[in-house]
């Protein structure tokens, strides 16, 4: 309170100052100007006043006029009244509080002159905004003795549509008759003219005609004295434009990538006729491969030769990656053998611009744990949207069993957002030697056949701010056991079938500006008899359940979420917040005397996922739910891009 009553002082004393000096300055040039008028000369001294003599008459009389005009100014600022309160009267569509809204007027504005004029401007342009223009104010004006701003008014009919008249002739005029025929009998707003002409400008600039054209020729209002409407008829013309066509492809900044792999990843065929929505999709076809920034938006236009030209602009970016991190684990005693650990990761894609991709991929978990890994992607076989991958894995889990999986899939793209898959893999499982005199796991072999279904509409591979992922997945598995001998009785049925069932669904949705929030709820599930180890899906990690170590549980039927609240640093890095929930069950095992085993685990953490040279590193530390800060877990990885 004192702080205002300060600084209310001091303005009364600034103003009394100002309005002190130009009545001084005015005095001094009134005086002037009446001796010059006079022709008497006149020497005025006024203490405290300015010391410049004015020389001009003209001068004079303009700081005169000055005056009082800051002079009205200033007495408007300080004796203005506050607006306690808005008052509206006659209103019979829309309540008060729409009104209250679109005037802009809050309790405790001052009032000033000119404040009516923009009142009855804003209501009229949002009584406009839905088909009300004939309304009328009866009275807008200021009750001092209430401080009430006074608003009566009476909104009028709403006006209608009738009839729509097109007065140019058109080659196919059918479709575009019935959608302008939708304006007929609705409120004549800009919001619905403006949509509807969109529509007819999307249908020619997706058919063809870029540069057609539709503007309203005249308008003619009239009045249904019977049914009391306001009627408003439109008199429309269409210029449809040249005819395009995309005739040429002109790719500009591709130094490595073949201009083929770029056309073909549009999926426009040369001579095909121009569409706005190919045309708007491009960006997003060429930044799913992968190769390059961020793709700038394509232009179009014609050549020396009438010929319609697509041109695309691009900068490539480094496609080929090599990172790993080695270590050499000493041994203990005189008994063991040191080891290495670590883990070697080799991802080249897009080799020789041809848009084909390899990788090669090994960890050493601990000294009896480890991982390889090689794959192999050939695009558009035969220059079908057909892709056709293979791979080669290879496991060691501890001391237990050694297992090779030879897969190879068929891709068939169906759109660049849409595609489905079939599968073939044959996989052999092989006890650990160093177990023989135990039961680990059967020596098996095993044929698996399957079919994948996939939906990718992120607008961003590595950073994603809106859309889905959803993967969908059927395995058959016919395995049978070959041994140990001394482990199959007359009672094993040695040709066992396993059903496997995968699903993958992650929606992203920004809130805010560099906000996104990142849901996925993913779950698998193995069904058959004589189930091994080997067979089970696994769950804790980076890549399913943080804050648990890798591959820390296994179960016939593990489910997960993830929640993550991110915070977008460039278009492929970002900070994030995460909750993490897992369950897993494992069935009952007969052969191997093992007992049901579920749970439900939780955790959360924060992490960084940031472009580097090497490709995009993610990083987090991770607790569980009844860790200490010093049990916390850290996971990294570069992020696959195979």
């Amino acid at each position: 309170m004192t702080r205002r009553i300060i600084r209310k002082n001091f303005a009364n004393k600034l103003i009394f100052m100002m309005v002190y000096e130009n009545i001084l300055c005015v005095l001094r040039d009134f005086l002037c100007v009446f001796a010059l008028n006079r022709k008497e000369h006149a020497k005025i001294f006024i203490r405290a006043a300015p010391t410049s003599i004015l020389n001009n008459i003209f001068t004079a009389k303009q700081r005169i006029l000055k005056f009082f005009s800051i002079f009205l100014l200033l007495s408007e600022i300080v004796f203005a009244q506050n607006i306690s309160k808005v008052e509206i009267t006659g209103n019979k569509i829309f309540p008060e509080s729409d009104y209250l809204n679109w005037v802009r007027v809050p309790s405790g504005t001052k009032y000033f002159t000119g404040l009516e004029d923009s009142v009855k401007l804003r209501i009229n342009e949002r009584l406009k905004e839905h088909g009300y223009l004939q309304a009328t104010f009866d009275e807008v004006k200021f009750d001092s003795a209430k401080s009430f701003l006074i608003i009566n008014l009476a909104e009028g009919k709403q006006t209608i549509i009738g009839t729509i008249h097109l007065t140019s002739s058109l080659k196919d005029s059918a479709k575009i008759t019935k959608i302008l025929m939708r304006l007929e009998n609705s409120p004549f707003t800009s919001s619905e003219i403006e949509s509807v002409f969109s529509e007819v400008l999307d249908l020619y600039e997706n058919n063809g005609f870029p540069f057609a054209s539709l503007k309203i020729e005249s308008i003619e209002f009239s009045d249904d004295p019977i049914k009391e409407n306001h009627f408003v008829n439109l008199f429309l013309s269409i210029d449809e434009g040249a005819k395009s066509s995309i005739d040429k492809i002109e790719i500009i900044g591709n130094t490595k990538t073949k201009d083929y792999v770029i056309a073909r990843a549009l999926q426009i065929e040369y001579g095909e006729k121009y569409s706005q929505r190919k045309i708007d999709e491009i960006q997003e076809k060429l930044d799913r491969l992968r190769f390059f920034e961020p793709v700038e938006p394509a232009g179009y236009y014609f050549n020396s030769k009438n010929e319609g030209v697509l041109k695309i602009t691009i900068k490539e970016k480094e496609t080929n990656f090599f990172d790993g991190i080695a270590g050499y684990v000493p041994a203990v005693n005189d008994k063991e053998k040191g080891y290495l650990t670590g883990f070697i990761n080799v991802n080249l894609r897009n080799l020789l611009g041809t848009g084909r991709a390899a990788s090669f991929r090994w960890q050493q978990e601990s000294r009896f744990s480890q991982e390889l890994e090689l794959r192999y992607l050939e695009p558009w076989l035969f220059g079908f949207p057909f892709n056709i991958d293979g791979g080669l894995f290879q496991r060691k889990q501890d001391s237990t069993y050694i297992q090779r999986d030879l897969e190879g899939r068929l891709e068939y793209l169906v759109t660049h957002e849409i595609s489905a898959s079939i599968l073939i893999s044959a996989q052999s499982t092989i006890p650990s030697e160093l177990n023989s005199k135990y039961f680990t796991v059967f020596n098996s072999s095993a044929l698996t056949t399957g079919v994948n279904f996939r939906i990718d509409t992120r607008d961003n591979f590595y950073a994603p701010t809106e859309g889905i992922l959803f993967l969908n997945s059927y395995k058959y598995t016919s395995k049978k056991i070959n041994g140990p001998v001394e482990f199959i009785t007359p009672y094993l049925n040695t040709k066992v079938t396993l059903q496997r069932l995968e699903f993958d669904f992650t929606i992203f949705k920004q809130l805010f500006q560099k906000q996104v929030v990142a849901f996925g709820v993913h779950g698998r599930e193995l069904r058959g008899d004589n189930v091994e180890l080997s067979d089970l899906y696994f769950l804790g990690g980076a890549n399913s359940l943080r804050g648990f170590r890798e591959r820390q549980f296994q179960g016939n039927r593990i489910l997960w979420s993830n929640l993550e609240y991110r915070l977008l640093l460039s278009k492929r890095s970002f900070a994030f917040l995460f909750f993490d929930s897992g369950y897993f069950l494992r069935n009952k095992g007969k052969q191997q005397n093992i007992a049901e085993n579920s749970s439900f685990k939780i955790g959360y953490g924060f992490g960084l996922n940031i472009e580097t040279g090497l490709g995009v590193l993610g990083v987090s530390f991770a607790l569980a739910k009844e860790d200490s800060f010093g049990q916390g877990k850290i996971h990294f990885g570069i992020i696959s891009e195979f």
